[in-house]
């Protein structure tokens, strides 16, 4: 088959038909797309214009028609690109774009995108320096455990108790999530805990 133009090299362009009643305006589509301008839409044999003759709705994954196609017409649509929807690297869940809450482990590796080798490459947690974290809580004369980064172990925190440092393994522990106070803080007293770049 000849084309004006550049022949295509690979990929080929979704069809969704959809059959119209008369009254109906919007329908479903099989993809999610980005912009009106992202599909050719034909109604009866004629294409219809992007934002005049039909928008997107509920995040472009349905059509809207600003006329109802008339009942038996033939309504086709191709999709010239689908939305994407992009992940990030060491998530749990590539749904969700939450913050990661813990620390990477060390031999954990990030992807970047080198622009002067134009190429992904890895950088080793290791060699990554991390912000210290912050931490202020409050004695109450009981309360022993305290909320710190997963990953972080004793030797990267510096715990103090109304300015005066606390000493790892003597004065508190760390496992998990939880560091415990060898000795409840009095109430009122100003608990800093500082996690420091590994």
């Amino acid at each position: 088959m000849a084309y004006l133009g550049r022949e295509p090299a690979y990929g080929a362009f979704e069809r969704q038909s959809l059959t119209p009643d008369g009254s109906t305006t919007t329908f479903t589509l099989d993809y999610t797309v980005a912009s009106t301008s992202s599909i050719l839409v034909s109604v009866a044999g004629v294409l219809q214009e992007p934002n005049s003759a039909y928008t997107l709705a509920s995040g472009g994954t349905q059509i809207t028609f600003t006329g109802a196609p008339a009942s038996g017409a033939t309504v086709f649509l191709i999709y010239l690109g689908i939305a994407y929807e992009g992940a990030i690297v060491g998530q749990a869940s590539f749904t969700s774009f939450n913050e990661l809450n813990a620390r990477a482990a060390t031999d954990d590796r990030f992807l970047v995108y080198d622009l002067s080798a134009q190429e992904v490459k890895y950088i080793q947690t290791s060699n990554i320096v991390k912000s210290t974290v912050q931490r202020d809580y409050t004695g109450d004369g009981s309360t022993t455990t305290f909320t710190v980064s997963d990953g972080v172990t004793e030797d990267n925190l510096l715990v103090m108790n109304e300015g005066l440092v606390l000493l790892p393994g003597t004065d508190y522990t760390v496992s998990g999530t939880t560091l415990t106070l060898t000795t409840a803080p009095s109430p009122g007293d100003f608990i800093d805990i500082r996690e420091l770049p590994a």
